[in-house]
């Protein structure tokens, strides 16, 4: 049955007290442990002098609000009316044993999705604390939050939060101010934005080793490369001295030998030499051909010279070339870098904006998520408005009865609500609560049929407590044997009296039929998988 409010043991003068709900209980409790006025679980029990229990909370609330007050048991029951069925506080004292009784009770959260489970002592501790429980927006918006999702709700959903700018007072909400830029910061962060641009430019950007043409491989950033060339200049020497030889072996040695270079040999071989000097192989002689042979070793000496020239033109216009090529693949590759740089800048405000386009195209998913449950709400109401009667009766239609017995066998929605209807056009408005698989003493074995008071209207018009006769009625589809169960009102009973909630505490016929009538091959209560259920309030008793 619906859960009655929980108050405090001092409540205000126009709150009404009651103790904490039987549904919270794992089993039915005793009735010794219920209260003689709320009928709820005792909350601080005090027995009267006539031995009847209440709640602290319904004694205070019962002497404040009545003169020559009579115990409630004491007045359903003549034969034991006397004068210890007059109530003061003084008549009342704590009963500390049942009270020990009541806290040890077992009992579990009936909040949705919690599965908290301990005695009744531990409950209004893990009340105070559960993270299922539905609490009002503490900046004042109006909504009523999971205390879960609070954190969540005033970070990203409570239009009341917000904050302002240091810089430009502009009130915002959190994520709003994550990603706000005041006016008079935007030129500063272009202009950091364009440096930081600039230095990733130069960071990726490689330079090559002055001494590549040589043979150096060695590439980095402008301040890699330099602190290269300081700190390997015996490499580079090594490299220049093997280009060296290498044009040596390249020039042909000249037919006579008697031609040397003493300065490019001391170069490439590192060895002190003489003078420079042209000699000749052999010991010239002095006879009387002497001139002869001068003259011959000269031509000699002068073509040997010559096509050395020759040589050495032809390796000249050689490394000339490659310079021209080596300085022309240096441009290219200087384009190339200034290319992929740009490429890189590309790509990077390509992911950008692919990050901003994915986060529009989730905002507007959790916008179609909330017109979604918006439509459906609506369509929900639509349809409860088509289905209102205002005579006092209600024939109320229930589909995919087997889906829905199965759901409550496993507990996955123990019971279900009928559409409101009134008793007249003006008069109370009510409804049906079902449990497909029993509540209370019928759990399990039979289908429990309870009817609602709900908050109205029109209920300061009305004359309270509720007093009308209801019948509730299970069709037979075959018109033979309707299942029928007729109850009238207890006026004491907190389910009878005007709300002070959405709705009060369902009150009815928790042993409505049997379970196994009904699947009857007799009756024919449950076609095509389909209940139907009417309810009937006689206005007139």
């Amino acid at each position: 049955m619906a859960l009655a409010p929980l108050v405090s043991s001092s409540p205000g003068e126009n709150e009404y007290p009651s103790g904490f709900p039987q549904s919270i209980c794992d089993e039915v409790p005793a009735p010794k442990y219920l209260c003689s006025h709320c009928d709820c679980v005792l909350n601080g029990a005090h027995q009267s002098a006539c031995g009847h229990r209440y709640c602290l909370a319904c004694v205070h609330w019962l002497i404040r609000n009545n003169k020559n007050l009579v115990c409630t048991k004491c007045k359903e029951d003549p034969n034991q009316q006397s004068n210890h069925g007059l109530l003061t506080l003084d008549q009342f004292f704590n009963d500390a044993a049942i009270n020990k009784e009541i806290l040890a009770l077992r009992v579990h959260c009936t909040n949705h999705g919690c599965m908290w489970k301990s005695t009744l002592k531990d409950f209004e501790e893990h009340q105070s604390q559960c993270e299922y429980a539905l609490i009002p927006c503490n900046v004042g918006c109006g909504l009523m939050v999971l205390r879960r999702t609070l954190a969540t709700h005033l970070e990203k959903g409570c239009p009341n939060n917000k904050s302002t700018c240091p810089t430009c007072s502009s009130p915002l909400t959190p994520s709003e101010l994550q990603k706000h830029v005041c006016p008079s910061d935007k030129k500063a962060t272009k202009a950091e934005k364009r440096q930081k641009d600039n230095k990733q430019a130069n960071s990726k950007r490689k330079e090559t080793c002055h001494f590549s043409e040589v043979g150096c491989t060695f590439k980095g950033s402008v301040e890699k490369v330099r602190e290269h060339e300081s700190s390997s200049s015996a490499v580079h020497l090594q490299l220049i001295l093997e280009v060296l030889r290498g044009i040596r072996i390249s020039v042909p040695s000249p037919p006579d030998r008697s031609v040397h270079f003493p300065g490019l040999d001391l170069l490439l071989h590192g060895q002190s030499s003489p003078s420079v000097c042209v000699q000749s192989t052999g010991e010239l002689e002095t006879d009387g051909d002497g001139g002869v042979n001068d003259m011959a070793l000269s031509l000699h000496d002068d073509q040997a010279e010559l096509e050395v020239g020759q040589q050495l033109h032809a390796l000249q216009q050689r490394l000339q070339i490659m310079e021209n090529i080596i300085t022309a693949l240096n441009r290219e590759v200087e384009k190339t870098q200034l290319t992929v740089a740009a490429l890189d800048r590309d790509s990077h405000n390509s992911m950008q904006l692919v990050e901003h386009l994915e986060s529009v195209v989730a905002d507007q998913q959790q916008r179609m998520i909330r017109k979604d449950v918006h439509i459906a709400s609506l369509q929900q109401s639509i349809s409860a408005q088509q289905d209102v009667s205002y005579d006092g009766t209600f024939l109320w239609k229930i589909c995919d009865v087997s889906q829905k017995l199965r759901e409550a066998a496993t507990g996955q929605r123990s019971s279900q609500y009928s559409p409101a209807f009134y008793t007249s056009r003006y008069g109370f408005k009510v409804c049906m609560r079902l449990y497909m698989h029993g509540d209370g003493a019928g759990k399990g074995t039979h289908i429990s049929l309870f009817f609602v008071i709900m908050r109205g209207e029109y209920d300061p018009l009305l004359s309270w407590p509720f007093k009308h006769k209801v019948t509730f009625f299970l069709i037979d589809q075959n018109q033979r044997e309707h299942v029928i169960d007729t109850f009238r009102p207890d006026l004491s009973s907190v389910s009878f009296q005007r709300p002070v909630s959405e709705m009060n505490v369902a009150s009815g016929c928790p042993l409505f039929c049997p379970l196994a009538r009904l699947r009857s091959p007799k009756h024919a209560y449950c076609k095509d998988d389909t209940l139907f259920i009417k309810c009937v309030v006689d206005s007139s008793s």
